[in-house]
């Protein structure tokens, strides 16, 4: 599939959007709080189908009002065109809502001035935070979201497929995933994918190479990588791909809004006989893992069976990096990269059906490289359905 008639995504179904609105309400009224107003492009995509620049309002008993400053041509029976925040404590009583009493933001990401700014406009309400409670809410997929998933994973698992073919010998890692990102376009991919959290820039994904996997990033991401410069300390870096040296390629299926994500990796030429040991116990992590994971079962349980294997294998020195490890071995994966649950020692969690989550048990080995998969699950009552379907072995180049 080219880019000229890759698929196009229409917009959210209504019905699907009343469910999540119907969903905040009800957690609106659980902690007491009259009103939640939502900022953030992720959470107006979840819940309104579309992102723009303002406030989205919602209350536990009526429906929401969109209170926007761009894009101005915004049409809808509850949408207001405002120039600034002030405006929402003056426009509310025409829908006959008072001013909220306890109002819910999401403190997690938004700054403290426009906190401060809204507050005022509403005469000061008492706050909470309404991040968790928004991410909490969409690590359960819809149907009609876990349709979008495979579709990505659909396309990511055809791009994937041709990985193979990019390589050429004198290549850089630069190179590679320039070639990598350009197939991934053609094939329908928007280019940018979201992330949750602070400072956690990144391109369409990571290609690392040969020593730079041992490189610690600022990112909260598996592994790191020295970039190009201190503008993005991540990802590649312009390692020359020579033998005896591994390629991960850890790149995004941002076809729809709905993300997937994959790993594979890939041996230049001859590496040591501790790089296939180090990747094959990657996928018996995972085979261990699906045989043992369905709904009910705890995150902790399975960042536990990584351990003990990895462990039991003597590689623990390597385990999810070396100068520095990380501490979990997936996470979820949705509208952003890196959603709840994660998979680490001390989650809480548990899975249950429609959750969708990347495992990702990787090793890094110094003067070789990364290796190891990720793939994409979705949580069914009885087991794991895998949606990444690429050669999951060290494939040499």
């Amino acid at each position: 599939m080219q880019y000229e008639d890759k698929i196009s995504i229409a917009k959210m179904p209504s019905d699907e959007l009343k469910k999540r609105v119907v969903k905040v309400q009800q957690a609106l009224a659980d902690v007491q709080a009259d009103a939640c107003v939502v900022t953030t492009a992720v959470n107006q995509l979840y819940l309104a189908g579309f992102i723009f620049d303002g406030f989205m309002f919602v209350a536990p008993e009526t429906e929401p009002i969109l209170f926007v400053k761009r894009p101005i041509d915004t049409k809808g029976e509850r949408v207001e065109i405002i120039r600034k925040p002030e405006q929402i404590g003056e426009l509310l009583p025409k829908y006959g809502i008072e001013p909220p009493r306890h109002l819910l933001l999401e403190n997690d990401v938004m700054s403290y001035n426009s906190s401060l700014r809204l507050q005022a406009a509403l005469n000061m309400p008492k706050t909470g935070n309404a991040s968790g409670i928004l991410r909490k809410m969409r690590m359960v997929k819809s149907e009609y979201e876990l349709s979008l998933v495979r579709e990505s994973a659909r396309l990511q698992n055809r791009v994937y497929a041709q990985v193979r073919s990019i390589f050429k010998p004198g290549m850089t890692d630069v190179g590679f995933q320039i070639e990598v990102e350009h197939l991934l376009r053609k094939t329908g991919s928007q280019g940018i994918f979201r992330c949750y959290g602070e400072n956690m820039d990144i391109f369409m994904g990571s290609v690392l190479a040969g020593d730079n996997a041992t490189v610690a990033s600022p990112y909260d991401f598996a592994l790191g990588g020295q970039g190009l410069s201190p503008v993005l300390p991540l990802g590649a870096n312009g390692t020359p791909l020579t033998p005896g040296i591994t390629l991960m390629v850890d790149m995004c299926g941002n076809f729809t809004p709905y993300q997937s994500d994959m790993t594979r990796s890939f041996a230049i030429g001859d590496v040591p006989e501790i790089a296939y040991r180090a990747h094959q116990l990657s996928i018996d992590i995972h085979g261990e893992i699906q045989n043992l994971a369905k709904a009910g079962t705890s995150c902790s349980e399975l960042y536990g069976v990584a351990e003990k294997m990895t462990r039991e294998a003597g590689l623990e020195a390597y385990f999810m990096g070396t100068v520095q490890q990380a501490k979990f071995i997936g996470h979820g994966v949705g509208l952003e990269i890196n959603e709840p649950p994660v998979l680490t020692p001390k989650s809480k969690d548990l899975l249950s059906p429609g959750m969708v989550i990347a495992i990702e048990p990787k090793y890094v080995l110094q003067g070789i490289g990364a290796v190891g998969i990720e793939n994409t699950y979705i949580v069914h009552e009885s087991g794991l359905e895998k949606i990444t379907l690429c050669e999951e072995s060290l494939v040499k180049l």
